[in-house]
């Protein structure tokens, strides 16, 4: 077996966080040795870890041979204007060094101030095409931007393992289209606050073989008074998200769905692991 290459897991007590920036230095000036919390852990979590830039790509890189710990390359739509020549060339090299590795985070953002959509149009069809080319799992982002990204992804190409639409927070009449494509949606910690009446409705909705959970951490955190796990950024004294608020995404979701968190907690790690594993073709049931 080369190395990188994925092995299928026995999904039985792990917790899966789709979504994560564990990377990011914040962490370690909170307090928190994200290796250390990694390794305590054991086979009892896995995560994807999404770089938003190229300037954080080695960052990704050195947390990877964590246990459990699934690295993803991309340009956020945040950070599209600042990319230099040559970054798709660049990525293919980082996908063809781990063979675990995925793509994202990307996609398209029209809440954020002076976006250039059309911009970041071009620099989510080149993610596109090289998940596709090595049928590596995307990370997508999306705000207020559905029916650019419904286009664009119709459009294609996109990888046979599938894309996740990670904190899916579009229309609900838009599931069945995004399913066909190949789409997995993950529900976020910061959806666990009961006034999101919405994105929660739209959960209750989701086929249970695309469903997955995700904590962003260190971003999107949970409302103060669910927050079990509470972190503050050392510099400004913000919330920050820890992942172990995973629990806390998982047991909302059950309430949601009607469903026992044991039950829920296999089948989104099968669902990750059979995206996730996708690259190699090996799948987890």
């Amino acid at each position: 077996m080369r190395p990188g290459t994925p092995r299928s897991p026995d999904v039985v007590g792990v917790r899966c966080d789709a979504h994560t920036h564990l990377h990011d230095p914040r962490f370690a000036g909170a307090g928190l040795d994200i290796s250390l919390w990694l390794r305590a852990r054991g086979g009892e979590y896995a995560c994807a870890v999404n770089a938003t830039e190229e300037a954080d790509w080695d960052d990704v890189t050195r947390l990877a041979p964590e246990p459990g710990v699934y690295p993803a390359y991309g340009l956020h739509p945040w950070k599209v204007s600042a990319r230099k020549p040559g970054w798709e060339r660049r990525l293919r090299a980082r996908l063809e060094t781990d063979l675990r590795a995925g793509v994202g985070e990307t996609g398209l953002d029209r809440w954020i101030e002076g976006h250039d959509l059309d911009d970041q149009l071009r620099v989510f069809r080149a993610h596109m095409e090289i998940a596709a080319e090595l049928n590596r799992p995307l990370t997508v982002h999306c705000l207020r931007a559905w029916g650019a990204m419904r286009e664009c992804l119709a459009a294609g190409p996109l990888p046979q393992c599938g894309f996740l639409l990670h904190a899916y927070g579009g229309p609900t009449e838009m599931l069945s289209e995004f399913v066909e494509m190949g789409a997995y949606f993950s529900f976020s910690t910061y959806f666990t606050d009961p006034r999101r009446h919405r994105v929660r409705d739209t959960f209750a909705r989701v086929p249970p073989e695309r469903l997955l959970l995700e904590t962003d951490a260190p971003a999107m955190p949970p409302p103060r008074r669910l927050n079990e796990n509470p972190l503050e950024d050392a510099e400004d004294g913000s919330l920050l998200n820890h992942p172990a608020n995973l629990s806390l995404a998982l047991e909302s979701l059950s309430g949601i769905r009607g469903e026992s968190v044991a039950v829920l907690e296999e089948r989104t790690a099968a669902n990750f692991f059979r995206w996730w594993n996708g690259p190699a073709g090996v799948c987890c049931g």
